[in-house]
């Protein structure tokens, strides 16, 4: 299965090593507050970065590597953001941290992109379900 990556602040990951889940939507929001939990395929990670985390210390972030098939009863659901953008993959449920494969601080080159580890690339994504 493709991964899914999240971009999380380190404070929350922290938060929820010792709560046994992970329950942050995005920056600030709560998965109960949003009603899912944003992630992204690879190739979004650097957009998604630049447009929503820019102006946070490189030190404050994590990028968290999600296996699919470790989410049990959590549902993704691929969404766009707004009607005719690309689809971007949703959690909807907490994330159980067995299904975080891998954790990356983050780190971005000279022009502010992300230097991303490495792995596959996301396969071809039509959007609907996965």
């Amino acid at each position: 299965m493709t991964p899914l990556y999240h971009l999380a602040l380190r404070s929350d990951w922290d938060a929820a090593q010792a709560a046994g889940v992970y329950e942050m939507s995005t920056r600030g929001v709560t998965l109960a507050q949003e009603g899912f939990i944003h992630c992204s395929l690879r190739h979004q990670v650097d957009g998604v970065a630049r447009r929503f985390y820019a102006d946070l210390d490189d030190a404050v972030l994590t990028l968290l590597v999600i296996d699919p098939a470790l989410l049990g009863d959590t549902t993704v659901r691929y969404e766009p953001p707004a009607p005719g953008l690309e689809d971007f993959p949703h959690l909807y449920g907490p994330l159980p941290l067995s299904a975080v494969v891998a954790r990356h601080p983050l780190v971005r080159d000279s022009a502010g992109g992300l230097v991303l580890p490495d792995g596959p690339a996301d396969p071809a994504v039509g959007g609907g379900a996965a």
